[in-house]
């Protein structure tokens, strides 16, 4: 894929600025440098950020509808009521149920959890789900990470003598259903001074009021952080204000203390020997976790987490990650089958968008594919499948800067239904009406989407030599992280660049190359690889300049060492040379 390069030089305002902030904290003036680039000017703001704190988290109670909600908990609890919680089967909505089952279960014997099945039950809360927990003596319900827009099943379950609380982090319709309570930063009424939680965040945050208003010491949430990581990692939320605080400590969780149920998901993912990172939950613990319900059933998942034996932990690890392995066959499969339809689309050049469709699709694996869609074409992509009942079921994922959510709100009068974020949406709707709506939505991208937003871009944080990657600066570079949106891992750029002659081409179809490079600034020989770029060797091998930009990594070989993961190569244009 041929990527723009970003970079905008600092200013000599900004790099005094830079430089007297870095002296202040004590780490390179580049370093300052992109602690600017993140709104970051003060050392006390620095410190903070290293340094996340869990007294920092904001009070509970000023998330609207939260007093409403504890209150609904401890009469439930005072008239010994059934409890259940629910939630959805991805990774954000298993962890969330697991977070405020095992918190609960723990104080209040009378609760229970629920995940939908996939294919019988669909998204959320259905009206058969709600027969269920009446059935089942239920008074209260928990949902989390949906149950937004469930308006027609949460006025059939208050009519029913159930009553719903909403912990919701997804766009809200105008109307809100009749819960009672709503807990979700993105109600247009809000006043919560953080916005980006995600669907665990949101239990947490239940969970930490529901703690604060009986007197139960703020000690006993902490094992909890570790689901909370892993939920941001997964559902791609923003990494700063509350949800860096989150991840920061759910990591140090998940490095030092594992629960049972997460030591088993560590294991099967040969994490046991290194550092646990947010990319690491990405993409090997997350997948686990999410194959269950994509594949089977979400419950297994849950099981696997409340789990206590750790040889009974492994055990059910071993079972999901089989259902991880049909994954990537299912995957593998269905994307192949995706590519061959795009590639066979009329006049694809001309299209901003991409709608694709085949009736015997897995819809548990329809959101990877629109991933993969989306990462090879770079745009706005919608992939769909028919379940049971004859609904087609979409999976919607965007390109940088592009509000998908709008895009398929656009369309909301063909759609059963829809929800989601701003780079992801989940849909429904009739099959007649598949036609119409890959129209109107390519319409809609076609007219909203800028140019700069069809080219794969990236942002470079800083222009530096090889003499300045040093140790010392590899230390200083580290407690920037947990990475991910609002925080992203800092890409570097090294111009003017040789190899160093010992490079070579790696990997079982020699698609990689292992590099060894110099430039013209230190006798410094840094190593790198660089995934998928083999097509540049032969012009790295005429001894020509190249501008690289990449990451800084430890070498996990070389514990220590650091190398650089080579992200994009571009041969020196002869007006640089």
């Amino acid at each position: 894929m041929n990527h723009k390069w970003k970079y905008q030089p600092p200013t000599p305002e900004t790099k005094e600025a830079a430089k007297a902030l870095a002296t202040e904290v004590g780490i390179s003036p580049i370093l300052g440098l992109l602690l600017l680039r993140r709104g970051i000017t003060t050392a006390r703001d620095a410190s903070r950020f290293f340094h996340p704190q869990l007294s920092d988290l904001y009070d509970p109670f000023l998330i609207k509808d939260m007093d409403a909600a504890v209150k609904r908990l401890n009469n439930a609890m005072a008239r010994k009521q059934k409890i259940m919680v629910c939630g959805d089967y991805d990774v954000d909505g298993c962890t969330a149920v697991t977070l405020v089952y095992k918190f609960l279960h723990d104080i209040y014997p009378n609760v229970d959890y629920f995940i939908p099945d996939r294919q019988e039950d669909g998204y959320g809360i259905s009206l058969k789900s709600i027969d269920r927990a009446y059935t089942l003596g239920v008074k209260v319900i928990i949902i989390l990470d949906c149950g937004i827009k469930a308006i027609e099943e949460i006025a059939y379950a208050k009519d029913k003598g159930i009553d719903f609380i909403i912990c919701d982090h997804h766009v809200p319709d105008a109307v809100l259903p009749p819960a009672y309570a709503i807990l979700d930063p993105k109600r247009k009424d809000e006043t919560y001074p953080y916005s980006d939680l995600s669907g665990c965040g949101i239990g947490f945050k239940l969970m930490q009021a529901f703690a604060q208003d009986n007197g139960i010491e703020f000690n006993k949430l902490v094992p909890l952080l570790e689901l909370c990581a892993v939920s941001i990692a997964a559902d791609i939320v923003p990494i700063r204000g509350e949800n860096r605080i989150l991840a920061y400590h759910g990591l140090k969780r998940l490095n030092t203390n594992p629960s049972t149920g997460m030591q088993a998901i560590i294991s099967i993912c040969g994490l046991e020997d290194k550092e646990i990172t947010m990319n690491d939950v990405i993409f090997r613990m997350g997948p686990r976790i999410n194959a269950s319900g994509r594949i089977r059933d979400g419950r297994e998942t849950i099981e696997l987490l409340i789990e206590n034996d750790l040889k009974t932990a492994i055990e059910k690890a071993n079972t999901i990650n089989t259902y991880n392995e049909a994954r990537k066959d299912i995957d593998k499969q269905m994307t192949e089958e995706a590519n061959r339809i795009v590639d066979n689309m009329k006049d694809l050049d001309k299209h901003r968008s991409i709608v694709v469709y085949n009736e015997s699709w897995h819809k548990g694996v329809i959101g990877i594919v629109a991933s993969r869609l989306t990462e090879l074409y770079y745009r706005p992509t919608v992939v769909m499948a028919i379940d049971e009942a004859g609904i087609v079921t979409g999976s919607a994922r965007s390109v940088a800067g592009f509000d998908i959510y709008s895009a398929i709100e656009s369309c909301r009068d063909l759609l059963e239904n829809f929800g989601g974020h701003t780079y992801a949406v989940g849909l429904s709707l009739k099959e007649e009406n598949i036609k119409e709506f890959s129209r109107r939505f390519e319409q809609y991208v076609e007219a909203h989407i800028t140019e700069e937003q069809t080219v794969p871009t990236l942002d470079i944080d800083a222009k530096i030599d090889f003499r300045d990657i040093t140790k010392r600066f590899f230390h200083e570079l580290k407690p920037f992280a947990p990475f991910g949106p609002g925080n992203p891992k800092p890409l570097f750029c090294t111009c003017n660049v040789y190899d160093y002659g010992t490079s070579k081409v790696v990997g079982r179809g020699q698609e990689h190359i292992k590099l060894e490079l110099v430039d013209n600034k230190s006798n410094n020989i840094m190593s790198g690889i660089a995934f998928g770029l083999s097509s540049h060797v032969r012009y790295i091998k005429t001894k020509r300049a190249f501008n690289i930009c990449y990451y800084i990594e430890e070498n996990t070989y070389k514990q220590g060492d650091v190398q650089l993961q080579i992200e994009d190569i571009k041969p020196m244009k002869k007006e640089e040379e």
